[in-house]
């Protein structure tokens, strides 16, 4: 084939290369559309689920806190004690050591305090000063004749400064022979078929992890109810609270009759 065919060739997978990226760019926008819409329905459900029936799961937990009790005051049995102490747990959770010191406990659970004999900057050495010296009327970034080299000049310039402060002649030896080896080299540009292929890379990658969201979403307590009613999720909800004032009627019943006097 002569090179004007294998150039027309080139061209032409290149084209349907760019087709199938275009339609795998619109297909993820439909996707994270999609994905999107469902995360604001089950945040949405989640919030009118927790104002609505919150205030009830909160009495049944008070009402069995209360009924544990009652019956724990009533046996005096250890067992019935130790139900009565989680039931109230529930309901009234101990805090957890980090709140009880008010965040004054470091990431290790110990609690931090200010080290008198902390590392102080030292005084450099004369190795050290003459190192600092070099370095910095080799790389000051006012030798440098466009942006992008000031920038790399200023940015080894406040490493170089770091060492020096800490009079480091081993750090400021080895700034030295990075300096000496100059910039590392730059990449060579990628080709269009190159560009093309790595953004279909990443549309996958990015399809894949929306993928994972909306199966967390899916699997949720909050997104498995939606799945019960998809189209009249608050339907749903009421028949949940009728459950729930039941659930409560029969436990406020329960507790009556334990705090009732045997005399009754």
């Amino acid at each position: 084939m002569n090179p004007e065919g294998v150039q027309a060739e080139q061209q032409g997978a290149e084209d349907r290369l760019e087709k199938a990226v275009r339609a795998a760019e619109q297909a993820l926008i439909e996707f994270e559309i999609a994905v999107e819409t469902f995360r604001v329905e089950v945040e949405n459900f989640s919030r009118l689920h927790h104002q609505r029936l919150g205030p009830m799961y909160t009495r049944l937990d008070e009402l069995d806190a209360l009924i544990a009790e009652a019956v724990a005051a009533h046996t005096g049995e250890r067992e019935d004690i130790r139900r009565a102490w989680e039931a109230r747990a529930l309901v009234m959770p101990m805090p957890g050591i980090e709140e009880l010191f008010e965040g004054l406990l470091g990431s290790d659970g110990v609690r931090q305090v200010d080290d008198p004999q902390a590392p102080r900057r030292v005084r450099p050495g004369e190795e050290a000063r003459r190192l600092y010296r070099e370095l910095v009327r080799q790389a000051h970034p006012d030798l440098a004749q466009d942006e992008a080299e000031q920038k790399r000049r200023g940015d080894f310039i406040a490493r170089v400064n770091e060492a020096y402060g800490y009079g480091d002649e081993a750090a400021l030896r080895a700034l030295a022979e990075e300096w000496a080896a100059g910039p590392p080299p730059e990449r060579a540009a990628p080709s269009k078929a190159e560009e093309l292929y790595a953004r279909l890379e990443w549309l996958a990658e990015r399809k894949e992890a929306l993928a994972a969201v909306a199966a967390e979403l899916e699997s949720s307590a909050i997104g498995q109810m939606m799945k019960i009613a998809p189209e009249d999720p608050d339907s749903l909800l009421n028949e949940i609270a009728e459950q729930l004032l039941g659930q409560v009627a029969e436990r406020e019943r329960r507790l009556e009759s334990l705090l009732r006097p045997a005399s009754d």
